[in-house]
């Protein structure tokens, strides 16, 4: 399998990121040019934005948690030749639960829901890294 096929989900993850950072940036200029968040009040701590935005920028910062741990992930898989289909298959998981993860924090943020969406991409994550720890192991033997 070459090494192309865990890009797509890697550039899906990318876009999601700058999508939201976009769509923050978006927002947060059009507050504080409607005079919704007086600038001194956000210099040191973004609770002051509104709520909408609070949340836009909440999903941001997620996309720099466990996709990090994606993105190490599927270079190693990359240098180490140890990418197959079931990787990409769990890659794309992880992506789709994040994308849901994002529409919903983003949206009705419903506290339960977004959990789950966490729990599939975290579990597609965990096995990805399982069966290359695994595979590595095996192959050192």
């Amino acid at each position: 399998m070459t090494n192309t096929a865990i890009v797509y989900p890697i550039l899906a993850q990318v876009a999601l990121t700058m999508v939201l950072m976009t769509w923050m940036a978006m927002a947060r200029v059009r507050a504080a040019n409607r005079g919704e968040v007086r600038l001194a009040d956000i210099a040191l701590d973004s609770s002051a934005w509104p709520s909408d935005i609070v949340k836009i920028g909440n999903c941001v910062l997620n996309q720099f948690q466990t996709p990090v741990l994606f993105y190490v992930l599927c270079v190693l898989l990359m240098i180490t030749a140890k990418l197959d289909i079931l990787q990409v298959i769990l890659a794309w998981v992880f992506v789709t639960g994040r994308v849901v993860h994002a529409y919903i924090h983003t949206g009705t943020n419903n506290v339960l829901h977004r959990f789950y969406a966490f729990l599939v991409a975290f579990v597609a994550l965990a096995l990805m890294w399982i069966y290359f720890a695994i595979g590595i192991t095996i192959r050192s033997l």
